[in-house]
């Protein structure tokens, strides 16, 4: 099973932090803006399944920002749709990018949408200003899973999220399919990047 994600949020909620949480199992607290495609594969039920991951910064420009929005949502397969649980306006933002994806890919049927929403950063709950049940409530009105997860302290409940997209992909089939072109792309980026990757680890 290959499969394609991307992970997507506003700025400073921990998109990169989790990504490379789930891929090295270490935490890094700073990022500059850097665009990324990794690759990375484990064992799902005796079989293998590789994840090819979009990482990508938030641009400032909205307009920038719609285009790219609706290259990586037409791009994926599942998505992984991140606030910060010290940032209401990130929260805020997961509903827009749920609309985004349900309106630019058609599926057969909208209820089961291959999307996970992450709150991150539980460790900081001094500064908490999103409830984990306003979460628990968006994901249940928008038929998407939800995990709270702190990518600071914790790899499993991460490699959890990633897991559970992973389970609720098996049940959804997009009514189109991408281009192959850009996913022949997307797969050589992806070695370039898993390839470095072990290089510097």
């Amino acid at each position: 099973m290959d499969v394609n994600i991307v992970v997507m949020g506003t700025e400073s909620v921990g998109k990169s932090a989790l990504t490379v949480r789930l891929l090295t199992r270490r935490f890094i607290g700073e990022y500059g803006d850097i665009e990324s495609i990794y690759s990375h594969s484990f064992m799902v039920d005796g079989r293998e399944v590789t994840l090819n991951i979009w990482d990508s910064p938030s641009s400032e420009d909205s307009s920038v920002e719609t285009s790219l929005l609706e290259k990586k949502v037409q791009w994926a397969d599942g998505y992984i749709l991140v606030y910060s649980i010290c940032d209401r306006a990130s929260f805020n933002s997961i509903s827009r990018f749920i609309q985004t994806i349900k309106s630019t890919k058609d599926y057969l049927n909208t209820d089961k949408v291959p999307i996970v929403i992450v709150g991150n950063k539980r460790d900081l709950h001094h500064r908490r200003t999103v409830l984990s049940e306003e979460g628990r409530l968006l994901a249940l009105n928008t038929n998407c899973h939800f995990y709270e997860v702190s990518a600071a302290e914790n790899y499993h409940s991460v490699l959890m999220a990633f897991h559970g997209l992973v389970d609720r992909m098996k049940d959804v089939k997009p009514t189109t399919k991408r281009p192959l072109g850009f996913r022949g792309i997307v797969k050589s980026m992806s070695a370039v990047f898993a390839r470095r990757r072990t290089d510097s680890f």
